[in-house]
């Protein structure tokens, strides 16, 4: 075993003990051996391929049982996560001091000086890099916000313990600690008893930021500025960089959700001010106990007067103005008078203001002052601003066209709804060209048209630099934008909004180029956007629609086409990538996804969101963030500069033949098997998944609707559950047969070595089909599902079983993710404990079932969602 395996033994060890010393203080040893006999089970059922010892201890707890079984394998499967996660940020820090790390931005420097770009366009790159990051809420985020909390603590803890040299006493009382935190968790409730409103979501996500990301970003940069001296000959960076900002839909997204209000966004837009505000008030609080200076150059003298302490007068002045910022938020959140007296809401005398102390101190000769702290604030500037982040709004297009309807059906017009597409246009630019006023003053109309127009008075009474794009949900046709920009216009937004159409379904992604190329026809649209397109790709619903390799496929093909459109066109095409976590949702590694994107497509500027789960993955702790950041950053320089090589037109054909293939067998089974939706809700637990108080929107878009009603996340996470993972590979089964019938196995694996799209499709169908488990979706079969639907859910297994052989072929392997052997070894070691709450699951799913209103059955079984959640390390 190496040492660093040894090092995460040795944490999950420790955290442990830890928990099964809480166990025994709060209920007693025998329940500690009773979990440990049933993990044991676990294990030699692993080994032996004979989980029927484990199921029979299962079935055999009573109700009084279930609870805290279920709860201990939970809790376990959680603290390993915080293990591995630190482990994670040791394993660099070890290799940084070793000297051995590869940095991924150093790494690409280096290939972009053996390939002969030169060190002014790598920099004129990265000055205009333009990478957004949209943190979203996510429907089965399933650690509550207590619970985030004091694992991060936990994560200090092991950091604490892991100095080298530690004292005796000293590793005693983290130890303490540790074992304070982990009872903490213990002790507190798993499970949310209200569902978060979008105000807390969004309260969770600044979290995040002043957690985590107010720190990671100045270190990023110092990162970046030391590959860029080492690599380029001492270039230096600019202050004001800022290639990776963030936007948030937390509080902005409305698709489906009527939680969220014109109120509820205004709040959320106010209350990431105050964050900002409050961030920047502690770090000048620091600078100017501080900057005890007296020496400065002209510049500041000027603006100072005769004061003794120049740079205290700027830092205080600021101060003082972020201080009314904050108070005058505070008031506006409450709903009291607030004054707009001294407040800052655009950033640039902030910015101003700081380079000039910064600029100061140089003139000096205080480099040394200048390059530290203040620096480091300058460059928080330039990320958040003061705004922290951006706030998208998104909406389904059919609210936009029930609005327009009511007030063409107020003027006796007609009726907007029932207009051809051509008819919407020709009003739609009329109206946009018109002079006068479209909304009918003092106009009574209904709650949901009244909220539509209220979200657009909230955005034109709000600061411009709030807001990012509006992102119109099942966008299909040119109007779809229109309307929105008519809204907009009509609502005294002055600013000119990002309008950003999302093409989800497998058709309107097939029709987005045509879309975009009908609008780029208007005289009055091509001066709106200015040269800067943006579109939204959506990957979770157009994979729910068509299966994965279809919507895969699609995707490719609309990126391609929409970027051939805009550079013919001379507009800077920005592409939003809608991905989840899940590789049914378009996951996987971001940097991975990002180089396997059409050649040109990124061109320095993307947007991508990041959900739930996901964003505490990957930046909750300020080394990981980091990293994240070096990794996202170097692979759109290295997409711009180094993009890959188009694909072979014969590559082209077997991908259109194979999403044609994959995508006619995954409707035949979703759509077209009579059996399907029954079997989908006997088997998982989707309708019990409603129950669970998780995100703040609903799971279904109708309450009463069927399969095609329930959102792409609820959907995967519940086959996720079963270990079934069926969103992601059915479908490809058929497709990837038969190419390989059709005598295309070499031509394939040609691909695999030389396209970086279908590399990327591979591994990933590769990742997810290591976390399939047959054997247990069989006994969720056995325990739930009625007699005459078994026959489906063995033709499901048997595509499972082919589809994870020809991917060992395809890939030349001996078993399921091989070249991986990190996500093998964690997938190897969770097993035994993910184990017991899948089989438990199943039980309490077949006793719920039968016993209503049996309430220890329905807080086991959440636990049970929760943990197998934590488990696979991602929901949906």
């Amino acid at each position: 075993m190496s040492d660093r395996q040894a090092s995460l033994r040795e944490n999950v060890r420790l955290l442990g003990d830890c928990l099964g010393e809480t166990m025994i203080n709060h209920l007693g040893e025998d329940l500690l051996n009773q979990v440990e006999d049933i993990r044991r089970l676990s294990k030699e059922g692993r080994q032996a391929g004979d989980s029927a010892p484990l199921i029979a201890a299962l079935e055999a707890l009573n109700d009084d049982e279930i609870v805290p079984v279920a709860r201990a394998f939970n809790q376990f499967l959680n603290l390993s996560n915080i293990a591995e996660q630190y482990h994670r940020v040791h394993r660099r820090r070890t290799n940084e001091s070793l000297g051995v790390y590869q940095n991924p931005v150093g790494d690409l420097l280096a290939r972009l000086h053996d390939n002969g770009h030169s060190q002014e366009s790598i920099l004129s790159t990265l000055k205009e890099q333009s990478i957004e990051l949209v943190l979203t809420a996510h429907p089965t985020e399933v650690v509550r916000r207590s619970l985030i909390q004091k694992y991060d603590n936990i994560s200090s803890e092991l950091e604490a313990l892991d100095k080298d040299n530690i004292l005796p006493l000293e590793e005693d009382i983290h130890v303490r600690r540790l074992s304070e935190i982990i009872t903490q968790a213990w002790h507190t409730d798993e499970i949310r008893d209200q569902r978060p409103t979008p105000v807390d979501e969004a309260k969770w996500g600044f979290a995040v930021i002043e957690q985590s990301l107010w720190q990671a970003i100045p270190r990023f940069y110092r990162q970046l500025e030391q590959q860029f001296s080492r690599h380029l000959d001492g270039a230096l960076m600019p202050m004001d960089l800022a290639p990776v900002k963030f936007a948030t839909w937390m509080g902005g997204d409305r698709d489906g959700n009527p939680n969220v209000t014109a109120k509820v966004t205004k709040e959320v837009s106010l209350l990431a001010r105050w964050m900002a505000a409050d961030l920047y008030i502690k770090d000048l609080n620091v600078l100017r106990s501080e900057f005890s200076m007296s020496e400065c150059n002209q510049a500041l003298r000027d603006r100072v007067g005769e004061s003794t302490q120049p740079y205290r007068e700027i830092l205080r002045n600021l101060e003082n103005k972020m201080i009314a910022t904050r108070d005058w938020a505070q008031a506006c959140i409450k709903g009291e008078p607030a004054s707009r007296e001294n407040i800052l809401l655009d950033s640039k005398q902030l910015h101003d203001d700081l380079v000039l102390c910064h600029q100061s101190l140089i003139d000096c000769g205080m480099k040394v002052i200048a390059n530290g702290r203040l620096l480091d604030l300058i460059r928080c500037a330039a990320t958040f601003g003061l705004s922290l982040v951006k706030l998208d709004v998104r909406q389904d297009a059919s609210r936009h066209i029930d609005a327009l309807s009511a007030i063409t059906r107020f003027y006796g017009v007609g009726d907007y709804a029932e207009w051809d597409e051509a008819s919407r246009q020709a009003f739609l630019l009329t109206e946009l060209n018109s002079k006068r006023p479209l909304l009918p003053r003092d106009w009574v109309t209904t709650s949901e048209v009244k909220e539509i127009l209220d979200t657009f008075a909230m955005i034109a009474d709000g600061d411009a630099s709030s807001f990012g794009s509006y992102v119109i949900s099942m966008a299909s046709a040119p109007s779809d934008v229109l309307a929105v920009a008519l809204l907009l216009q009509e609502s005294g937004v002055v600013q000119k909004m990002r309008i950003v159409p999302l093409f989800e379904t497998l058709a309107d992604l097939d029709n987005a180029q045509p879309t975009i190329e009908q609008l780029f026809s208007m005289p009055w649209y091509k001066a709106y956007i200015d040269g800067q397109q943006e579109v939204m790709i959506g990957y979770s619903d157009s994979a729910k629609d068509a299966g994965q390799i279809a919507a895969t496929w699609g995707q490719y093909r609309a990126q391609e086409a929409l970027t051939d459109l805009c550079h013919k066109h001379g507009v800077r095409l920005t592409l939003f990538h809608g991905r989840g976590g899940t590789v049914g949702r378009g996951g996987g590694p971001a940097h991975v996804a990002i180089l396997s994107q059409p050649p040109g497509s990124v061109n320095g500027s993307i947007r991508v969101t990041e959900q739930g789960e996901m964003i505490r993955f990957k930046f909750g702790i300020p080394d990981i963030a980091v990293r994240s950041l070096e990794l996202y950053c170097s692979a759109v320089l290295e997409a711009t500069l180094m993009p890959a090589e188009a694909p072979k037109e014969e590559w082209r054909a077997v991908m259109d033949e194979m999403a044609e293939i994959g995508m006619n067998q995954y409707r035949s089974i979703v759509r077209g098997h009579e059996d399907f939706v029954p079997y989908f809700r006997a088997i998982t637990p989707e309708q019990e998944l409603a129950e669970l108080p998780l995100g703040s929107r609903p799971a279904r878009r109708k309450s009463d609707g069927g399969v095609e009603s329930l959102r792409a996340i609820p959907w995967i996470f519940a086959w996720m559950q079963i270990r079934l993972m069926l969103p992601a590979w059915l479908g490809a089964e058929s497709a990837l047969q038969q190419a390989v019938d059709s005598g295309h196995l070499e031509k394939l694996r040609q691909m695999r070595e030389e396209w970086p799209f279908f590399s990327a499709y591979l591994d990933m169908l590769d990742m997810v089909l290591a976390k399939a488990e047959p054997e247990i979706a069989e006994y969720y079969e056995k325990r739930l599902v009625p007699e005459e639907l078994k026959p489906l859910g063995r033709l499901l297994r048997n595509k499972l079983q082919k589809v994870s052989s020809l991917i060992i072929e395809l890939k030349e392997q001996e078993r399921l993710i091989e070249d991986n052997q990190t996500i093998r070894q964690s997938i190897d070691v969770r097993n035994p404990y993910i184990d017991p709450l899948h089989y438990l699951q199943a039980e309490l799913l077949y006793r719920s079932r039968q016993t209503s209103d049996n309430k220890k059955v329905s807080k086991a079984l959440m636990i049970t969602m929760a943990g197998i959640a934590s488990g696979m390390q991602n929901t949906g």
